[in-house]
């Protein structure tokens, strides 16, 4: 189990120091170059608040990554859970009717990508390009194509809803992040999650359920894209049906930049917050500074590179 400790571990602690340092540095950057500007409290506010939603489908995405899996979907099945909510507090009025309906819709397709790739032995990767297609075909076919409205009770409320200043969706976002680094670096699910990534068939013959616990991973990564709908028709006040195609792409990037092995078996939720915040970063500072947003794309495109070589390097390492 490299991921738990001895030299990989520490490899991995090293990255997530490494890139740590590399958002220090952009922070104390952007606010020398912009002190009235960037770190001020409303700006902050708004760092945090577009790294929410993001950072829940990572933080998913981290513990399908550290299994040496992929998914490919979370994008496809937070529009269609956001499309079921919508569609359930429409018919009902009832916003946490609507909640429970994100919820189960995200489970549903987290099994269901579990279950052929545990059970049916189809790749991570063609499976969850399959469901990503057909949640998001799914979500056209109820909507029509268009956008449909949050209720206002649901945008006025929870979107708009904050406590001690700093907006409620941010901490719900933030207390499940943690309680789930905790889970992965403290419990037998943790410990059998690093297992499988490391090595499925000696976890196998240690007596870890691996079929069991993939089926479990991948429906927890389809729960938190599910809830990842719902609040973002709440914050939005939209389904944003054409809005979240790269999505995707975006919570792998931020895995694999916050130190977790796209072979399995290495990783933290703590690097992943750190890899969310990255690009968050550098959109904001180069909003603030005037510097054309695809300068984003190239600097976020370079780590993201470095971020693998480092993990190939990391991989040499353990093996000599």
């Amino acid at each position: 189990m490299s991921g738990r400790g001895g030299r990989p571990a520490r490899l991995g602690g090293l990255q997530v120091v490494w890139i740590g340092l590399v958002l220090a540095g952009l922070l104390v950057a952007f606010s020398a170059l912009a002190p009235r500007a960037f770190p001020t409290s409303f700006n902050l506010l708004n760092l945090v608040s577009d790294a929410a939603i993001l950072l829940l489908l990572a933080t998913g995405m981290t513990f399908v990554i550290i299994t040496a899996g992929i998914d490919l979907s979370v994008g496809g099945v937070l529009v269609f859970s956001a499309v079921v909510a919508a569609r359930v507090i429409e018919g009902t009025g009832s916003p946490p009717l609507g909640a429970a309906g994100a919820l189960a819709t995200g489970l549903a397709w987290g099994v269901l990508n579990g279950v052929l790739v545990a059970l049916g032995r189809i790749p991570a990767l063609i499976v969850t390009l399959g469901t990503l297609g057909m949640s998001l075909g799914g979500a056209l076919l109820l909507t029509g194509g268009v956008d449909l409205r949050a209720p206002a009770d649901l945008n006025l409320g929870l979107g708009l809803a904050r406590w001690l200043g700093v907006p409620l969706i941010v901490w719900i976002c933030a207390a499940i992040t943690a309680v789930l680094a905790l889970a992965l670096a403290w419990t037998r699910f943790g410990r059998h999650t690093y297992a499988i990534g490391s090595n499925a068939e000696a976890a196998r013959r240690g007596g870890v359920a691996v079929r069991r616990h993939l089926i479990k991973v991948y429906g927890l990564a389809g729960l938190l894209a599910g809830l990842a709908g719902h609040l973002s028709l709440a914050k939005y006040g939209i389904t944003g049906v054409s809005a979240h195609s790269t999505d995707n792409l975006q919570a792998i990037a931020a895995v694999v930049i916050g130190g977790t092995s796209l072979f399995g078996g290495v990783g933290t939720v703590a690097g992943t917050v750190i890899g969310v915040s990255i690009p968050v970063v550098l959109q904001n500072g180069f909003q603030i500074l005037g510097v054309r947003p695809f300068w984003q794309q190239v600097v976020v495109g370079a780590v993201l590179v470095a971020a693998v070589y480092v993990d190939q390097w990391r991989r040499r390492a353990r093996d000599q």
